[in-house]
C-alpha cells in the first residue's frame, strides 16, 4: 500500500475500519483479492509472491507500504510483501509478531508493517427479558502494532485514527492528512458505508508545492504522488481496499483496481463472519 487509513476502536460500533490504496507500476503483476489455500484474503503479487494487504478468517490483518527515500534498490533485496504474508501466518499478539519481523527488517528495502488481531471478545447481556439473558453477544476490540525497518523496534496502535503513506506512522503528509481528517468526520456522523470510504480514496488532488515533503525523489514525482489516489501512465494507485469489521464479528472486504488512466476495471467484494470455515 501507499496509503492506509485504519480507524481503531474509533466508533461504537465498528472496532476496525481500514481504507487503503495500492500504488505500483502498471507493468508489475498482480492477481486480485481471493481465497488463497492458507486461508489468506488478499491479492497476489506475481512477481514477488507477496502481498500488500491481507486478512485471515480469525481476524489477522497485515498491509506493508514502502518507505520513500530514493535511494538504489538491491535487486537480490526479498520482496516486502513477503513482510504482510508472515505477519499473517502468526497467531501471536500484534506487538510480539511486529516485533519479531523486525529483527530480521534489515534484509528488505525501507518499508512500513502494519499488522493487527482482534481481541477475545468481551460479552455482554442479550438485550431483553427482565435483565436475563437468552445468550450472550459478544463485542470485538481491534489491536495492532506498527513496524519499519527505518525506526527501532515495534509500538502498539492506540485507539484512534492513524495515517501511513510512504514515511513512519502519522507522518503528517497532506494526503495523510487530508485523508485522516475525511475518515473522523465520515466516523463522527454515523457508521460509514464502503462508498463513502471510496470516495475518500479516490481523492486527486495534489497538495501545493510548499507542502511537499523531500524524500529523495524529483519535485515532479513529488508532485504526483502527494495525491491519495494517484494517476500516472506508468506507476499509479492499482487497486483500493476497504475492510471493515464490526462488534459482531462480521467482516467485510472490498477491492477495487484501475487502470493506468485511473478508471475501475474490477471489483471483488467478501463478506464473512469471524471464525467461520
Amino acid at each position: 500500500m501507499c496509503l492506509a487509513i485504519v480507524a481503531l476502536n474509533a466508533h461504537p460500533r465498528l472496532p476496525l475500519v481500514i481504507a487503503a490504496n495500492r500504488d505500483e507500476f502498471h507493468s508489475r503483476d498482480a492477481a486480485p483479492a481471493h481465497w488463497w489455500e492458507e486461508g489468506v484474503l488478499a491479492g497476489r503479487d506475481l512477481a514477488g509472491g507477496g502481498t500488500w494487504f491481507g486478512v485471515t478468517r480469525n481476524g489477522r490483518w497485515a498491509l506493508v507500504t514502502n518507505f520513500r527515500e530514493g535511494v538504489p534498490r538491491d535487486p537480490d533485496a526479498p520482496s516486502r510483501g513477503r513482510l504482510v504474508t508472515h505477519a499473517l501466518a502468526r497467531n501471536d499478539a500484534p506487538l510480539i509478531g511486529a516485533a519479531a519481523i523486525a529483527r530480521d527488517g534489515w534484509r528488505y528495502h525501507g518499508f512500513n508493517l502494519l499488522t493487527g488481531s482482534v481481541a477475545i471478545p468481551r460479552s455482554r447481556p442479550f438485550p431483553g427479558g427482565r435483565g436475563e439473558t437468552r445468550e450472550s453477544l459478544r463485542d470485538y476490540q481491534g489491536v495492532a502494532a506498527h513496524t519499519s525497518n527505518r525506526t527501532s523496534g515495534a509500538v502498539a496502535l492506540s485507539c484512534g485514527i492513524h495515517g501511513l503513506s510512504n514515511h513512519l506512522l502519522d507522518t503528517p503528509w497532506p494526503k495523510v492528512v487530508r485523508s485522516k481528517a475525511r475518515i473522523a468526520a465520515d466516523l463522527a456522523r454515523g457508521t460509514p458505508d464502503v462508498a463513502a470510504l471510496f470516495e475518500l480514496l479516490e481523492d486527486r488532488r495534489q497538495a501545493e508545492a510548499s507542502a511537499l515533503p523531500s524524500t529523495g525523489i524529483s519535485s515532479r514525482w513529488e508532485q504526483l504522488l502527494s495525491s491519495p489516489f494517484i494517476v500516472d501512465a506508468q506507476y499509479g494507485t492499482r487497486c483500493s481496499t476497504v475492510l471493515i469489521l464490526d462488534v459482531g464479528g462480521h467482516v467485510r472486504f472490498v477491492e477495487r483496481s484501475f487502470d493506468a488512466e485511473g478508471n475501475m476495471t474490477g471489483e471483488v467484494a467478501h463478506e464473512f463472519a469471524l471464525g467461520a470455515a
